[in-house]
């Protein structure tokens, strides 16, 4: 990554924490009027330990030394969770992840989980790798979601379709929550591979070309397995609601495996096995 590029995210993500907290939030008298929400970096350095000066440097953006136990300090001052501290990490100290930059790899998914997803026949199942790139799912996704394979491989990139295509808004009652937990995702990957230039590039073009992509980016959480309580308006099969299940696969490929659980007492199932049989 970019150096300028790593800092410029790295004062971006402090100044949203700690636009988040307020003085009550960390044991701080509230004291007077304030003209911005969250803390003031006088706060945050009182309550990590070093100087004002020093926090404002990092804040800024600015090529300095940082070390792990001053980082916690950060961290335990910003009331950063486990996935969060891991991107401050990853952007302030550039731990690089042993990976292959280039990512262009072919690989294919195994037997063992297109089992699982074909056994999932009632819950939509998608498996992305570490740039949300779709690269797997079962029926059900194709017929609540869309034809994924009607997408050309280079275009299935999930984060970018919530965007690009319009079935999604009109599909996603709750679009922006939906959305946000994907973001989360993704921003976990971005702190953990921050070496790999795709990412900037990529978050480049969707800040050019759709609108709500910066105000979601800055709002959005940072987390491996985000709670994302969907609730779908399918065109023929009305209401249907969704938890998000994500977990990771162990191996080299990073890949997550996304699975829909229709939610108990509602008829989404019930609704899901017909949407099935009608496309039979």
């Amino acid at each position: 990554m970019n150096q300028d590029i790593r800092l410029q995210a790295l004062s971006e993500f402090l100044k949203t924490k700690r636009g988040k907290l307020t003085p009550g939030m960390v044991g701080l008298p509230i004291g007077t009027r304030r003209r911005t929400p969250g803390l003031r970096r006088e706060e945050v350095a009182q309550l990590a330990g070093v100087s004002t000066t020093w926090y404002t440097w990092l804040e800024q953006g600015r090529d300095i030394k940082v070390s792990m136990s001053v980082l916690e300090n950060i961290a335990d001052a910003l009331q950063l969770n486990k996935d969060e501290r891991k991107y401050l990490y990853g952007l302030a100290l550039e731990e690089v992840e042993k990976i292959d930059m280039g990512h262009e790899e072919n690989f294919s998914i195994t037997p063992s989980l297109k089992k699982i997803m074909e056994e999932l026949r009632y819950c939509p199942t998608i498996i992305s790798d570490r740039r949300c790139n779709i690269v797997g799912w079962n029926e059900a996704a194709a017929h609540v979601f869309l034809d994924f394979a009607q997408i050309p491989e280079e275009n299935r990139n999930m984060l970018e379709l919530l965007f690009a295509r319009k079935e999604f808004k009109s599909l996603a009652v709750n679009w922006e929550h939906f959305v946000k937990g994907f973001i989360a995702i993704f921003r976990t990957y971005y702190g953990q591979y921050v070496a790999d230039e795709w990412y900037t590039s990529f978050i480049e073009k969707m800040e050019k070309q759709y609108a709500d992509f910066h105000k979601l980016w800055n709002e959005s959480e940072i987390s491996s397995a985000p709670d994302v309580l969907i609730e779908f308006r399918h065109s023929r099969q009305g209401k249907m609601l969704f938890n998000l299940t994500s977990f990771q696969v162990h191996g080299n490929h990073d890949l997550r495996i996304s699975v829909y659980t229709p939610v108990e007492d509602t008829r989404t199932e019930a609704k899901l096995i017909g949407l099935l049989k009608e496309r039979k």
